[in-house]
Formats: structure tokens, C-alpha cells, sequence
């Protein structure tokens, strides 16, 4: 009996003792944490004076264009320019064969020294009988017809000073020359090509690009804007404060040489329901050629107290109105509605709804709500590192022996 109730008593201590050992090899069950923060990046805005600019898309236009055509026939004898150079004003582009207008030249001089002859002779013969028919010694009839004759005379004399006049207008026409400074275009015709003047055959065009005009394309709403602008004098066309321009080409490269407002057209695209502003710009290294597609900036004035904003810190609820989240003194957040200017690159121009010092958020805006605590991180601040949100903090090696040490000792004790 005693025998068995010792066998029981190590029974009962061993059950005990592996129960110790099983208690001491379970890890520590950490105590209930409540969930961090939403992390946020923000950007602190400041109030102030914000250029106010409109980008328009447009195309670039000669400044002047000259389409060379031929003014008399015949036969090209020679081309006198190079197709792409410079051209100046007067400078002999073609010589059309000048022979038949030389010819029809000099039969016209003929004609004119003709009638400038029987002129003498009439005007003579009407002097001769004035005297006469004072004395009765011609009829009246007959000084009469001479001095009609005389006047005939005269007029034949100033018909054919004007033939003698078209015909060395026709025969300049056959040294075509440029009517303008410019830049020469592909030529039409060739040495040896017939041109007409009935035809008004097209030889070469001559275009000046230097300035050049950039005609640019707006919606009529926001050309009645800018001809209000222009009326009360916020927009000036003239003047050391006049618009400004600047210019992005079509590889996205900004053109150097800044260019001025010229005018707003007077009429509205039907079609389109657009307007064509017209700027012009300096073209010294002729970097911009007729027909090449830009986008314009135009400097429309100054909003004296305005706040740039990130465009991905702004919203637009679904009635269309703008909204910003903004993180308080007490890193909660709040809504705030906003009137927008426009834009400005990547940002977009308040008007109202922020204060100077508000923190707008820029990067975790799907993650919050109005009312929520976050916590604000400044965008310019922040590393790509820091930024990122962690689950956790890891254990380090330190703290794992230590909470490992006491199960040691049980197990130790144990054994």
C-alpha cells in the first residue's frame, strides 16, 4: 500500500515538473498594442504675390510672306538665288527672256517720236493760221480743223509716252526680284520653264522670319476675359509693363528669347468657338520656322494674395467644388473648400480657403478622413526611407535573450 502511493507521489511530481517545463518553453505573449498613427506627407503653404499665366496652344507664322509669281511670259533664262538662302529686297531672283519687251520697247519709242513730230507740225500749222484768219485770208473752218489737229496730235503724243512707259514696266518685269528681306523658299521653276502672266505662275516665295508671329488658339470665354484684361489696362500690349510671353517648343525645350502680345482677333471660330491671339517673337538664329506647333505661356497679371498648392493635394468633390485635407495643430484633419485661380505648372493658384501656415496633404490622402489623427511628415524633409509606414518595431537581440533568460532558468531548475 505504501509502495503504491509512492509510485503515485512521483507520478504526480513528474506530471508536475514537465507541466514547469512546458509552462517555461512557451514564448511571452505580448500585451495588446492600439494601432499607430496614419502617416501622411504634407506641405506647409504661404500666402503671397503668384504671377497669373495661361498656356495656349498655337502654331508660328511668317512676319511677312512674299509668293514671287511671274508678271509678263517668256521663257526663264536664269535663276539667280540659292533655294533656302537669304534674300535681300531687290535682289535678282530670275531673268525672264527680256528680247520680245526690249523689241515692243523700242516700237513704242518710235510711236511716241512719231506723234511727237506731227504734234510740231500741227501745232505750227495752227499757229500760222491764227494769224490768218484775223486777216480773212483762211476760213475759219480751216484754223478750226488745225487746231483740232494740234490737239489730236497731243493726245497721240500721250498715248504713246504711255506705251513707251508699259513697255519698260514689261520689260522690268522680266528681272523678277524679291519684294521683301527674307528667306528664300523652293523654287518653282526651272531654266528653261515658260512662265505666264495670265497664269500668274508661282516661281518662289521669299518669307521674313525674323521676328515671326505665333497665332495662338483660345476658347472664346477666355477671350472675353482677356479683352477685359486688356480694357482695364491689368494686361498691357505696349509699354515697359507689357505681357510677357514665353514659348515651349515641340521637344518640350523652352525657347530662349521671350516675345510680346500683339492683338486678340475680332472674330469667333463658328466651328470651334475659339478665338487667335497673336504674339510675336525675336527669330535671330532662326530657330523657329513657319508652321511648328508651341505652347505659349502668357503672364495675364499678379494675385496679390494667393497660395500655390500641389496639384495632388487638391480634390474636387463630386458637385465639382475644390477641396483640400489639411493637418491642424492637433494632427487632426479637416476639409477645406477652395476657389481656385488656375494653375501654374504643376500647382494649382488659391485664391481662398487656406491660411497662411496650413499644412495641405499631399501623399496619403486615401488613407485619412476628416477627423482622423495622423501623423504629418514635410515632404521636403522626408526621405523615400522615412517615408514609408512600418508595421512594427523588431525585437532586438538584447531584449530576445533577455525574455528567453527565465525560461532557461525553470527549464534548468526543472531538469
Amino acid at each position: 500500500m505504501i509502495s503504491e502511493l509512492k509510485t503515485l507521489l512521483r507520478a504526480g511530481l513528474a506530471a508536475a515538473s514537465a507541466t514547469l517545463v512546458l509552462q517555461a518553453c512557451e514564448p511571452a505573449r505580448s500585451a495588446p498594442t492600439s494601432a499607430p498613427s496614419p502617416q501622411v506627407s504634407v506641405v506647409t503653404v504661404h500666402r503671397g504675390k503668384v504671377p497669373i499665366t495661361v498656356e495656349l496652344p498655337g502654331r508660328t507664322s511668317a512676319h511677312l510672306v512674299a509668293q514671287v509669281r511671274a508678271r509678263v511670259d517668256g521663257i526663264v533664262l536664269q535663276r539667280a538665288f540659292q533655294e533656302g538662302g537669304d534674300v535681300k529686297v531687290g535682289q535678282r531672283l530670275y531673268q525672264i527672256d527680256p528680247a520680245p519687251y526690249a523689241a515692243a520697247l523700242n516700237s513704242a519709242t518710235a510711236s511716241l517720236q512719231k506723234a511727237q513730230a506731227n504734234l510740231a507740225s500741227t501745232a505750227a500749222l495752227a499757229e500760222r493760221y491764227k494769224g490768218l484768219v484775223d486777216a480773212n485770208a483762211v476760213s475759219k473752218q480751216d484754223y478750226d480743223n488745225a487746231v483740232a489737229a494740234q490737239g489730236q496730235a497731243a493726245a497721240d503724243v500721250m498715248t504713246g509716252k504711255a506705251a513707251v512707259a508699259l513697255a519698260k514696266i514689261n520689260l522690268d518685269y522680266t528681272n523678277v526680284v524679291s519684294p521683301i528681306t527674307g528667306r528664300s523658299g523652293v523654287s518653282q521653276v526651272t531654266q528653261g520653264a515658260y512662265v505666264q502672266a495670265s497664269a500668274a505662275t508661282l516661281m518662289t516665295t521669299v518669307q521674313q522670319i525674323d521676328p515671326i508671329y505665333v497665332d495662338l488658339t483660345q476658347t472664346s470665354v477666355a477671350g472675353l476675359q482677356l479683352r477685359r484684361d486688356l480694357a482695364s489696362g491689368q494686361l498691357k500690349v505696349a509699354g515697359p509693363d507689357q505681357a510677357k510671353v514665353t514659348l515651349t517648343l515641340e521637344d518640350g525645350s523652352p525657347y530662349p528669347v521671350p516675345g510680346t502680345l500683339q492683338f486678340s482677333d475680332i472674330s469667333v471660330n463658328q466651328g470651334t468657338g475659339s478665338v487667335t491671339v497673336r504674339a510675336i517673337f525675336p527669330n535671330p538664329k532662326l530657330l523657329l520656322l513657319p508652321g511648328m506647333f508651341v505652347r505659349a505661356q502668357i503672364e495675364e497679371g499678379t494675385a496679390d494674395n494667393a497660395t500655390l498648392v500641389p496639384q495632388a493635394g487638391v480634390t474636387h468633390d463630386p458637385q465639382g467644388r475644390a477641396t483640400a485635407l489639411v493637418v491642424g495643430a492637433d494632427h487632426k484633419v479637416a476639409t477645406r473648400m477652395l476657389q481656385l485661380k488656375g494653375t501654374r505648372g504643376d500647382q494649382w493658384i488659391v485664391e481662398s480657403g487656406l491660411i497662411d501656415g496650413d499644412r495641405v496633404i499631399v501623399a496619403g490622402v486615401q488613407k485619412v478622413q476628416p477627423g482622423a489623427v495622423v501623423q504629418a511628415t514635410e515632404v521636403a524633409a522626408a526621405s523615400p526611407a522615412a517615408a514609408a509606414p512600418t508595421s512594427g518595431t523588431p525585437m532586438s537581440s538584447a531584449d530576445a535573450a533577455a525574455s528567453q533568460a527565465p525560461a532557461d532558468a525553470i527549464v534548468s531548475q526543472a531538469k
